[in-house]
């Protein structure tokens, strides 16, 4: 696969680390609760976006149909992933008790933690891959048990419970029992103090870590490219802030999408397994030689499995959404 300019992935970073800046600094100059539309409008440009970006791939130097095709399968990924995400940072919201016209702020920062936290975790990622190959069985087996364990917890009740750097920090850190708009230190009865929102971000960040540990591997399976790994995680996140709003309650109807991503995880793993099987060199296993009946499964039919998947599952969620809402109309009269 041939390479893509350096110019065209340096200035690419360039805007795209320019948009989430500027957008940072709309949301520190003027926290409020952006309507529907607002939201909508958003996440359309957001969208178009990474479309407008796939398709330039196919025809700059060095670029084309593989490069393209591995940008929308990672990002088409990790954007399902991403909507998964919207569940948790609710709860976190509701558990915090996070005023309305924070949540933006809140948001925003916990994207930006992200962002720097997948950009350590795709490096080494790299790294070890190209020193050693075999860690693809390990990707493999590790989102095969995450999509196990995705189906299996699906109909448990999703909490969030502080997790131990949260437990610690709450009894360490002198906090005031209010927020001081999106500050994180405020002056109490002459005493400085941190606000809650220490500890949102902290659990926004944390929490984007575990994160993290489901996506790289998942995009990994799709690319080994560093830039294109990177790219799809920004896009993917780029406009979730808006999503967050735009989505509101309709994330209750989303039944199904633990099932979704399941498949979709569990069909990466799969993907991973038999390319490690392929390129094989442990050397207890056939010799260190690939076995020849373990296919490469190609980029196209890794985008098409993703999209209908993801497809299916929407679809279901909201006809079953609909059935549900219908049986409590009617056991209500």
């Amino acid at each position: 696969m041939q390479e893509l300019p350096t110019w065209f992935e340096v200035g690419s970073l360039a805007v795209l680390v320019g948009l989430l800046l500027a957008d940072l600094l709309i949301v520190g100059r003027r926290p409020h609760v952006p309507s529907t539309k607002e939201s909508a409008l958003w996440v359309a440009f957001y969208v178009a976006l990474a479309v407008v970006f796939g398709l330039v791939m196919l025809v700059i130097p060095g670029g084309g149909p593989e490069q393209s095709g591995e940008f929308f399968a990672g990002w088409v990924t990790e954007y399902s992933l991403s909507v998964d995400n919207l569940f948790v940072f609710v709860i976190i919201m509701t558990r915090f008790a996070v005023p309305a016209k924070e949540q933006q702020l809140v948001l925003m920062v916990g994207i930006l933690i992200a962002l720097v936290l997948r950009g350590i975790f795709i490096l080494l990622g790299a790294a070890v891959i190209e020193q050693f190959s075999w860690v693809f069985y390990l990707f493999g087996a590790f989102l095969i048990y995450t999509a196990v364990k995705l189906v299996l917890d699906r109909n448990d009740d999703e909490d969030y419970e502080d997790n131990v750097l949260i437990r610690r920090l709450r009894k360490v850190l002198p906090l005031s029992e209010q927020y001081d708009g999106g500050k994180i230190r405020t002056t109490v009865d002459g005493k400085k103090l941190f606000t809650p929102m220490i500890i949102v971000f902290l659990a926004i960040g944390s929490t984007d870590l575990l994160f993290a540990l489901d996506s790289i591997p998942a995009i990994f399976g799709l690319t080994q490219d560093p830039f294109l790994v990177y790219t799809a995680n920004i896009f993917a996140l780029m406009g979730l802030r808006q999503l967050y709003f735009l989505l509101g309650g309709l994330l209750d109807r989303l039944v199904y999408l633990s099932i979704g991503l399941a498949v979709v995880l569990g069909g990466i793993g799969v993907k991973l397994v038999l390319e490690a099987l392929h390129t094989n060199e442990l050397p207890f296993l056939n010799g260190g030689e690939g076995f020849s009946w373990a296919p490469e499964v190609p980029t196209w039919v890794s985008l098409v499995f993703i999209i209908a998947t993801l497809a299916i599952t929407t679809v279901a969620s909201l006809l079953r959404s609909r059935q549900l809402e219908r049986r409590g109309e009617s056991s209500s009269h």
